[in-house]
């Protein structure tokens, strides 16, 4: 039997965003609802993106599709909390990225949920995958872990 992946500290990510629970995104259980972790990552990579100019949502002649997503839950959060939302990149590939993502819970050092985004980047007009424009690359490259 394998052993379950420990939770990544804070010193793991490269780029830090800090969102809040909202009353909403709580369960009937009183912790925050699974399908709510995956809207801050699908924000901290979209925001990362559109503040360093590669993604206009309107415009942008290639998009990142969304091919493969997971998370793994270590601790719970619930509203009110503020959370340091951490990203980094953990393949720079031709025409996708593995996007990896860490929510810590206020000052935490470890992680509460990590997972992962692979983004496919597709030419908007016709669906196709593409190679990544060079600003994307330029921009995703300061993001990527070292390898340990």
């Amino acid at each position: 039997m394998t052993e379950r992946p420990k939770p990544d500290h804070r010193s793991a990510y490269v780029y830090f965003q800090t969102m809040t629970t909202r009353w909403m995104d709580n369960d009937s259980y009183r912790h925050m609802n699974n399908t709510t972790y995956y809207s801050f990552f699908d924000t901290i990579v979209n925001m990362y993106l559109i503040e360093n100019a590669v993604l206009d949502v309107e415009k942008s002649e290639v998009i990142g599709l969304v091919a493969e997503t997971m998370c793994r839950y270590f601790r719970s959060i619930g509203f009110p909390s503020k959370i340091d939302v951490g990203l980094r990149v953990g393949h720079l590939g031709n025409s996708s990225i593995r996007y990896e993502i860490a929510l810590f819970n206020g000052d935490e050092d470890v992680a509460s949920a990590q997972g992962h985004f692979v983004h496919v980047y597709v030419d908007r007009e016709s669906g196709r995958p593409t190679p990544l424009p060079e600003k994307l690359k330029s921009i995703a490259a300061p993001l990527q872990r070292a390898v340990t």
